[in-house]
């Protein structure tokens, strides 16, 4: 069987990634495959299910499936190829949704394209993949496995969102939190909790990477179906890790929305204040920044901040973000 490879030695960062998206896209076109399989963390198999789409549709324009109001948002209506992803990283999930997301450099925006048609055929999770993770990797990884269960956990219930467009091809492959993927998403952070620092801390804790692993599985489940709200669409992931630049959001996006919460043994007004204590408890442990002051950002530089993130947001309706934590 003959085989091509496309490989780009800075998928792992977000910066530029509409270009490199474009290459791979490119890449694909100039070939025949029967099948597509990536292995890497959740840019590498982000890109190859861009990659996928656009060589099976080649009269597209880059911005037809991106996401509205960047791109036209239009839905998939063609057949794709099998894609097999195999996950190097225990964060993104990518290798259970059918998101591919990057930053559109024009906009200084992250967007990305959503649809069930490019989520992968078949996932190998292998944790003995994740066993070479640095520690840093494994820190930022983890934190993404938090937030994607943690935000789709607290996402709008989906018999609350507006529109519902009647037509299933129409409708967005977030749906809002409901009963299936909030037994993923809490799963996913029971795991955590018990995990995470241990996977962290310990590169040869085969038990506790193993977990988290399959956590980071149980969260793309989650949040590839019920979707996630304020913390991912921060711009600073422009120049920041992506787990990493979610994180130094979550605890004041959570000290605001989740002020009217109902959690167990905490009084309502005072469970946004509680997860956002958590998280930055975290933060401090595992000796990660807190906050965009601790990154070397000014007041001078939110209109920019804001600027990036308001596109992102209105790829969603606002009422996504639910204010009442159901933890």
């Amino acid at each position: 069987a003959h085989s091509n490879t496309f490989h780009q030695g800075n998928l792992h960062s977000s910066t530029n990634h509409s270009c490199i998206h474009q290459n791979a896209i490119s890449f694909a076109k100039n070939h025949t495959f029967d099948v597509f399989v990536a292995v890497g963390g959740g840019s590498v198999i982000d890109t190859c299910k861009a990659a996928n789409l656009y060589a099976c549709h080649p009269d597209a324009d880059f911005l037809d499936f991106v996401n509205a109001p960047i791109g036209k948002g239009k839905p998939v209506s063609g057949a794709v190829k099998p894609l097999i992803a195999v996950p190097t990283t225990a964060g993104t999930g990518s290798e259970t949704t059918g998101v591919a997301i990057f930053d559109y450099e024009p906009l200084k925006a992250k967007t990305g394209i959503a649809s069930r048609a490019i989520r992968p055929t078949l996932g190998i999770v292998d944790p003995t993949h994740t066993l070479s993770m640095p520690e840093r990797v494994a820190a930022n990884s983890g934190f993404d496995v938090l937030c994607h269960a943690l935000e789709s956990y607290t996402a709008l219930p989906y018999d609350q969102r507006s529109p519902c467009p009647t037509n299933p091809i129409n409708r967005p492959a977030y749906q809002g939190s409901n009963p299936i993927s909030d037994v993923w998403s809490r799963h996913a952070l029971h795991v955590v909790a018990k995990y995470m620092k241990r996977a962290v801390r310990d590169p040869e804790d085969l038990e506790a990477r193993s977990s988290m692993h399959l956590a980071s599985v149980f969260a793309g489940i989650g949040f590839g179906n019920a979707g996630v709200h304020l913390c991912l669409p921060s711009p600073i992931l422009l120049s920041r890790h992506h787990s990493n630049s979610v994180l130094l959001c979550s605890p004041c996006t959570f000290s605001v929305l989740c002020s009217g919460a109902d959690i167990r043994q905490v009084k309502r007004e005072d469970a946004g204040a509680v997860v956002a204590d958590t998280l930055r408890q975290i933060l401090f442990d595992l000796h990660v920044e807190d906050g965009l002051g601790a990154v070397g950002y000014t007041k001078d530089d939110i209109p920019a901040l804001v600027k990036g993130t308001i596109p992102h947001v209105g790829q969603s309706p606002p009422s996504y973000v639910n204010s009442w934590v159901k933890l």
